[in-house]
């Protein structure tokens, strides 16, 4: 991995994507009554319960719940679990939300988990969507899309999670 690091989001940045990314999600569930935001643990959860916190200021009259999925990505066979029984998205709304969308393998996974539920849509929301898909999985909302080279990284920094403040860095 290379030392040098170029920043792609700032903290003020990162807002700004994160609030227009909400609107978005709201405006193409505009008639429906409840959400479902599922963040992929780590920062995938983290970015989705900010996603909920901004819906929930701009949309009063929804229902926006949350679900946390764990995924055991180095496994080639899908292993995921909730924090919550994922029936509570039977006949909803369900956005996948993650921090990076590279390969698009952590997101089928993810999506994976759902196959048994029927769901009205689904839909995908990242920050940052590098174009690296090795799956059939699209960003329906991203923050910022990249085109970059497979030898550089991705990594995005919440407060949350890390000492540093809100960023997203190439390397």
């Amino acid at each position: 991995m290379s030392t040098k690091r170029t920043l792609i989001l700032n903290k003020e940045q990162i807002q700004q994507k994160s609030r227009r990314i909400a609107y978005q999600i709201l405006e193409d569930n505009f008639e429906e009554t409840h959400i479902v935001l599922v963040g992929i643990a780590d920062r995938g959860y983290v970015f989705a319960k900010r996603l909920q916190g901004i819906l929930r200021e701009i949309a009063k009259d929804k229902e926006i719940e949350l679900i946390k999925v764990s995924i055991q990505k180095g496994k080639r066979s899908l292993e995921a679990a909730t924090d919550t029984p994922i029936e509570i998205a039977k006949n909803k709304a369900v956005i996948v939300v993650d921090d990076v969308l590279n390969s698009g393998r952590t997101l089928a996974y993810a999506l994976g988990t759902f196959l048994d539920v029927p769901l009205k849509k689904m839909r995908t929301a990242v920050l940052v969507d590098r174009s690296h898909h090795l799956f059939p999985i699209f960003s329906d909302f991203y923050g910022v899309k990249l085109s970059t080279i497979l030898k550089e990284h991705v990594e995005v920094h919440l407060e949350e999670l890390d000492t540093e403040e809100d960023a997203a860095w190439l390397y």
